[in-house]
């Protein structure tokens, strides 16, 4: 029973340490964007209009 709690206690320590001493986690911002819905993206909105525009006939008078 001695052994577990001093292993506890070893893990704990460990872990302890390690939190104060290692490597720094910093709060970078993600690289990896979302991938953005076509009803949110302009360029996306942009091409369909001009497609739309392009398939329309024009009305001539």
């Amino acid at each position: 029973m001695i052994y577990v709690l001093a292993a506890i206690g070893a893990l704990t320590i460990a872990v302890l340490v390690w939190k104060a001493f290692g490597p720094a986690v910093t709060d970078r911002p993600h690289t990896r964007k979302a991938p953005i819905p076509p009803d949110d993206d302009p360029e996306f909105l942009r091409r369909l209009d001009e497609q739309r525009r392009q398939s329309r006939p024009t009305e001539e008078d």
